[in-house]
């Protein structure tokens, strides 16, 4: 036992799309900031690295250690609301559903959210999660100050007052900083979101797309390979009153099409793969315009039970529809039969060292595979459409971009890892992907 809050176990870990295991040689649930600490303390005694590990949310091994596994259970729920800076403060396990719920209680919103909320605060952050904004960034964007500790055991509080320079970095470290224990959220008083899904041809939303980014608060789209259709969803503030999905339609779109025959169509085209184009072609069709107001968490997010894998990538807004347009023509040229929707989101520029809107407005093309089906081919091909535009892949999702190219793709790359090189000078953060991605 480490302190009196903490538990260690050694059983093997397993990401949530179960493309990535490992077996630590120990795990810990510290309960405070000094428990964390003194578990960092006998891990560099003993010769271990470390790494936080949150929901197992990302695709990547970022989180993978052989060393020791710190759980951050017990690092979470609500610290403090101050209404009078809209802040709320959260311990770094808290899950965005528990925040979400927790802020509506209260009167109380984020401004924006990717489209799922089964991440810890501190995994979403750390690896850059964020949803659509005209406006709005990412959810890292969002942080208004953080609670580090770090390998020599200090506790840090981090913001654009204290620690300036860790905190222009931390907001998305990687774990490979410190083990972030809190974040400071900027909120605002909740607001009711009106939520537009529409099908639209491929064409027409290449036609349209600079108005439908400009016109809309919140403007997405996914396109499904192998046919000419799109559906489209645009978010925008309302002044109500709310009117959510009935629950027999939102039961069909959400569970039914969306996770249900979805799944089963995916299975089946995992088996037979010359199914998958006209499957395609009935599932981008089975879903029909909607359009139904609700608070901001509920019409952001959406329930995920088809498991896959993922690869998105960051480029800049200029350069968007080519790549859309080279991704599109690459699959139709190509032997491969893709089952999922391509995601299409927006972020404006936002100052954080290794945001992949990091200074610069961005267009985020994400492609998935279903769980078990081969992957590499697709991945390869959209990646290296991705790369001759300076993309930046996200860092929780597949890539195989290293170092080299990341110091050429982030203009403040260099000064990320000088602060990594003062927090951490032996790695005790450290591990494979972070020595690939962010070099020795």
């Amino acid at each position: 036992m480490t302190g009196t809050g903490a538990r260690t176990t050694a059983s093997a870990w397993r990401n949530w799309a179960g493309n990535v295991t490992a077996r630590p040689a120990r795990a810990v649930t510290p309960a405070s900031a000094p428990e964390l600490a003194e578990a960092l303390r006998r891990a560099s005694e003993d010769g271990l690295r470390v790494k936080p590990v949150g929901s197992g949310h990302s695709f990547t091994s970022v989180a993978a250690t052989d060393g020791l596994l710190i759980r951050p259970d017990l690092l979470a729920g609500i610290r403090e609301i101050d209404r009078e800076a809209m802040t709320v403060t959260v311990g770094a396990g808290t899950t965005l559903e528990r925040l979400n719920t927790a802020l509506a209680r209260e009167g109380l919103s984020l401004t924006n959210m990717g489209d799922i909320m089964k991440q810890t605060v501190a995994g979403a952050t750390s690896t850059g999660t964020h949803g659509t904004g005209r406006d709005s960034g990412s959810i890292s964007a969002q942080i208004r100050a953080l609670e580090l500790v770090t390998a020599d055991g200090r506790v840090l509080t981090c913001s654009e007052k204290e620690n300036a320079d860790i905190f222009a970095v931390a907001r998305i470290g990687l774990g490979a900083l410190g083990v972030v224990t809190a974040i400071t959220f900027a909120v605002e008083p909740v607001f009711l979101l009106t939520a537009r899904e529409e099908p639209m041809s491929f064409d027409r939303v290449m036609a349209d797309f600079d108005q439908l980014v400009m016109e809309n608060e919140h403007f997405e789209f996914y396109w499904f390979p192998h046919t000419g259709n799109c559906n489209t969803k645009r978010n925008n503030r309302s002044a109500g009153p709310a009117a959510p999905p009935g629950k027999v339609s939102g039961w069909i779109e959400d569970e039914l099409l969306s996770n249900g025959v979805f799944q089963a169509a995916c299975a089946v085209g995992r088996a037979f793969p010359a199914t998958i184009p006209s499957i395609a072609r009935v599932s981008s069709r089975a879903l029909s315009a909607r359009t139904y107001t609700d608070i901001p968490y509920k019409v952001f997010t959406s329930p995920r039970r088809v498991r896959f894998v993922e690869m998105e990538y960051a480029v800049p807004r200029e350069a968007a529809l080519e790549v859309l347009r080279e991704v599109r023509a690459m699959v139709d040229r190509s032997p491969l039969r893709i089952s999922f929707p391509v995601e299409v989101r927006t972020a404006p520029a936002d100052d954080i060292a290794l945001s992949t809107a990091s200074g610069r407005d961005s267009v985020y093309i994400a492609v998935h595979m279903y769980r078990g089906t081969p992957y590499q081919a697709y991945f390869t091909a959209v990646e290296r459409i991705m790369a001759a535009h300076a993309g930046r892949p996200h860092w929780g999702k597949i890539n195989t971009r290293d170092a080299e190219y990341f110091a050429e793709v982030y203009p403040r790359f260099g000064e990320f890892t000088a602060v990594r090189d003062r927090l951490d000078p032996d790695r005790l953060f450290g591990n494979d992907y972070l020595r690939r991605v962010l070099g020795d």
